[in-house]
């Protein structure tokens, strides 16, 4: 599916397509019994979502010239990070945040196929790659762990997974 798709940096120009997309996508989570990212529906973290693009850490995935789906890679702790995973001390992990596909594109492949994407093109000496998911969501929980993330426990409601670069 990748393969016929443009992963790149999103540039500023692209900072208002990328946060639409995750409020469709919170949207849909939302009216489909799903408790994830509502908060984003109020506008919480547009302006996160377009400093880390502002940062070069945002990548869009566009096909037929459409973004189909959306991620962050943070080589630095948010404050949000350090909430859930506590001080990284050796400072030996990426941060992967708001891995997002558009909802026609659920359930074809591109998650899995956006992860080994990351773990092929993404160079860094870090050793770990870290992200959570809200704990409830057990679709979601799922996908992880049958993508080779380990789970590291829970925090605050959130699941915490790790997988080896």
């Amino acid at each position: 599916m990748l393969q016929e798709s443009l992963i790149k940096i999103a540039n500023v120009n692209e900072g208002q397509k990328v946060v639409q997309l995750l409020k469709r996508i919170a949207q849909w989570m939302k009216d489909n019994g799903i408790n994830q990212w509502r908060y984003l529906l109020s506008g919480g973290d547009d302006e996160e979502i377009l400093h880390a693009i502002k940062k070069k850490e945002t990548y869009i995935v566009l096909h037929e010239d459409e973004v189909i789906a959306t991620f962050t890679i943070s080589e630095g702790q948010s404050e949000w990070d350090q909430h859930i995973f506590g001080d990284d001390v050796a400072r030996d992990s990426l941060y992967l945040h708001r891995l997002a596909i558009s909802p026609e594109w659920i359930g074809k492949g591109v998650g899995s196929e956006l992860l080994s994407w990351i773990y092929q093109n993404i160079s860094t000496d870090k050793s770990f790659l870290k992200l959570d998911c809200v704990a409830d969501n057990r679709k979601l929980n799922q996908f992880y762990i049958d993508n080779g993330f380990e789970y590291m426990g829970e925090t605050d409601h959130h699941s915490k997974y790790q997988k080896k670069l």
